[in-house]
């Protein structure tokens, strides 16, 4: 198997930047599968998404990771990048957290199982003890972490080092909200920030609480959809990566838009999830590029 890369980077935008880029891949025996780039002109960024493979049909020896790191960095140290480089082939640890509503969690580990989603689940995290048969018939780990309601600050804080325990000791890389229903703590946020994704419907501010869906057919609204975007501090207010929508119509029932929105849901989360996997997004301030 070759040794497949995907490089990523950010910085101030001028000439010359792709043909630097590529001039040194050339120069290290790789050759480009694909390569996307956007320059952002209110900001003057430039972003760029290159994947590649070593390509030794010369006869010379292909460079290893750390080569390919450590001549880039002196590259990247010129343009001013943010940068980071990335086995293809590697799965990335991950966590699923949720609470009672099953569908998202359910979907990932389908596609999961079946291979469609290339990652390394270590775990699954939740406050209730719904869906530890589900995680035994994936042989994965199921961790109960409950929150009595009206749990106090301390309470919450002590569940969440536990949270953060488990993060750090499967070197998680990514940990997915899969309609987990609680606020995490700013503390928390900033410790995922840039590596949490959540799902919520799209409804928000307009229909709260725990039963959007009923809310928006009682208003006889003509779409519903759902957004996965990065979480921050600011509840649902993260950088969007992914939204989507369906139509709906006044000849449908509660339990039928209900049933629309989860799939709208599962649909959005796991888009969200592959992208980030495929190293396909990058933070541009308060949203972000998505490489499709």
């Amino acid at each position: 198997m070759k040794s497949e890369y995907i490089l990523t980077l950010s910085c101030p935008d001028q000439r010359g930047i792709v043909h630097s880029v590529s001039g040194f891949l050339a120069s290290n025996h790789c050759n480009i599968i694909d390569s996307a780039q956007y320059g952002d002109i209110d900001l003057n960024l430039f972003f760029m998404r290159v994947h590649f493979v070593s390509d030794n049909s010369d006869g010379e020896v292909e460079p290893s990771y750390e080569q390919l790191k450590r001549g880039f960095a002196e590259l990247a140290q010129r343009w001013e990048m943010t940068w980071e480089l990335h086995d293809a082939h590697h799965k990335p640890a991950v966590i699923i957290m949720v609470s009672k509503i099953g569908h998202c969690l359910n979907d990932l580990l389908f596609r999961y199982k079946s291979g469609l989603l290339p990652v390394d689940i270590k775990a699954i995290v939740s406050n209730h003890t719904d869906f530890y048969q589900l995680a035994a018939s994936y042989n994965i780990p199921f961790h109960h972490l409950p929150l009595a309601a009206g749990a106090s600050q301390a309470e919450k804080l002590a569940q969440e080092q536990k949270v953060k325990d488990i993060i750090v000791q499967q070197k998680i890389e990514l940990v997915v909200l899969a309609r987990y229903m609680q606020i995490l703590s700013n503390d928390l946020c900033q410790f995922l920030s840039g590596r949490a994704i959540n799902i919520h419907h799209s409804f928000l501010p307009s229909f709260k609480g725990a039963k959007p869906y009923l809310q928006a057919h009682q208003r006889g609204v003509k779409l519903i959809g759902a957004t996965a975007h990065f979480v921050t501090s600011d509840l649902d207010e993260g950088p969007i990566i992914e939204q989507d929508v369906s139509r709906v119509d006044h000849s449908m029932s509660p339990e039928q838009f209900t049933a629309i929105g989860r799939d709208v849901e599962c649909v959005v989360l796991a888009r969200a999830v592959q992208w980030f996997v495929q190293h396909r997004l990058i933070l541009d301030g308060s949203k972000t590029v998505v490489f499709k």
